[in-house]
């Protein structure tokens, strides 16, 4: 049966005791549903090729409106939706199951990279409306992260059953810059907006590096 919103967030890794993209994934469920929406939700784990197929699995089953798989960008100092992913991998520590590829394709014979399909710079837009810090990023890096993206997007652009459903990426900072609950809430009010803007706004958003 199809749905409204699928999401995704990540297990714990490098030692962590958790990760900041599960916890804004969980507060968003809730949130979601109150607003009328059927949504589920699934935790990843942080492994380069099972993530990307227990998230195929899971689109397949669901066939949501709308897809937003979320993970976290230690570092980054506000909630950056994604504009592409990139078809490499390239590790830079190991993943959960102990595997670091370098310089490997996400999928052979696939193209460079896959654009999101969600409105990211109007959702950037409504963060910046309740005061919550974000920005459009180019990139997902070359970590699970951007795995994950690039097999969503390549499912979606290739897959003639999953026509019409859109998808793409967010990132997450640490909660020490934003915390669990407003991360929630964040994530609540971008699936909001993906829901309701077919056409992304026409703003700067680019970076200069």
């Amino acid at each position: 049966m199809a749905i409204d919103v699928l999401l995704t967030g990540f297990e714990p890794f490098a030692g962590a005791a958790a990760n900041e993209s599960w916890e804004a994934v969980r507060g968003a469920v809730p949130r979601l549903r109150e607003q009328g929406l059927e949504v589920a939700a699934e935790e990843l784990p942080v492994e380069f090729g099972s993530a990307g197929d227990l998230l195929a699995t899971a689109v397949r089953e669901h066939r949501p409106r709308l897809v937003v798989a979320v993970g976290l960008a230690a570092g980054r100092h506000g909630i950056t939706p994604e504009r592409v992913a990139i078809n490499v991998r390239d590790a830079r520590i190991p993943d959960n199951a102990g595997t670091a590829p370098v310089d490997d394709p996400v999928i052979a014979g696939g193209p460079v990279g896959h654009f999101t399909s969600l409105p990211i710079k109007a959702m950037v837009a409504a963060l910046a409306d309740d005061g919550i810090p974000g920005s459009v990023s180019q990139t997902a890096g070359t970590y699970v992260c951007n795995d994950v993206f690039y097999r969503l997007q390549h499912l979606l652009a290739t897959d003639a059953s999953l026509v019409g459903i859109r998808g793409g990426f967010v990132h997450v900072p640490e909660a020490a810059v934003v915390d669990a609950v407003t991360a929630s809430r964040a994530l609540t009010r971008m699936v909001l907006v993906a829901l309701d803007t077919p056409t992304d706004l026409q703003r700067p958003g680019g970076a200069e590096q």
